[in-house]
């Protein structure tokens, strides 16, 4: 399996191999949906949480005598029926979502989705990222370039995966609107999934082919 390397003016500058092993795999939706329901549940965040009776404040008094009042027994003011008092049945810090996954199944999934953007001509690989200067316009003028002769499409979202050490592309890119940018060592299923294209550089796409079949070796 071969696809184009582009420079950064969109034209094509050679081919690069690709294995079938990781960008040649057949989408399975059970799978896709399982791990990406996974990766939602375990980045949830517990916000929301009431007190119960043993956390809310006051209430170590007995409010009244137990008898001789004419009104009913009362032995704390926390109590889930005074006003001020516990809540009985409500959310709590203490709540778990997370669900488990197998590493491997996990692993499948993401490269799924990198073989579903090469079916669908949505993935381009470029043969270098790199800016002499932070410049927005410059980066914009890149990816316009790239949506008008490899894309066709005028509708921009796009998500670009860059080395983790250079800075220079991530702040030149912040501020688009339909662009997301991340380093390599944050590329996730979800990110994927949530754009139409990808856009990775030729050493990316190395690193990431070496990385999933040293362990496939492994495994």
């Amino acid at each position: 399996m071969k696809i184009k390397v582009y420079n950064q003016a969109a034209v094509a500058v050679k081919d690069l191999e690709l294995s079938e092993k990781i960008f040649g795999l057949k989408p399975n939706n059970e799978l896709l949906h399982q791990a990406m329901v996974a990766q939602q549940a375990n980045s949830r965040q517990v916000l929301a949480h009431t007190k119960d009776r043993s956390e809310v404040s006051g209430g170590g008094k007995k409010p009244w005598k137990q008898k001789g009042t004419g009104r009913a027994r009362a032995g704390s003011s926390r109590s889930p029926i005074w006003i001020g008092g516990g809540v009985t049945f409500g959310p709590t810090k203490d709540r778990n979502f997370k669900k488990k996954i197998n590493q491997k199944m996990k692993q499948k999934a993401f490269l799924m989705v990198l073989s579903d953007k090469v079916a669908t001509e949505s993935l381009v690989v470029l043969d270098n990222l790199q800016f002499k200067e932070y410049k927005t316009k410059t980066f914009n003028a890149l990816l316009t370039a790239v949506e008008k002769k490899i894309l066709n499409t005028d509708r921009r979202d796009i998500l670009v995966v860059n080395d983790s050490q250079d800075e220079m592309t991530k702040y030149s890119a912040r501020n688009l609107t339909g662009v997301k940018i991340i380093n390599l060592e944050n590329i996730n299923l979800l990110d994927l999934l949530n754009h139409k294209n990808l856009l990775l550089t030729e050493s990316i796409v190395k690193t990431i082919s070496d990385r999933y079949l040293k362990k496939e070796k492994t495994n």
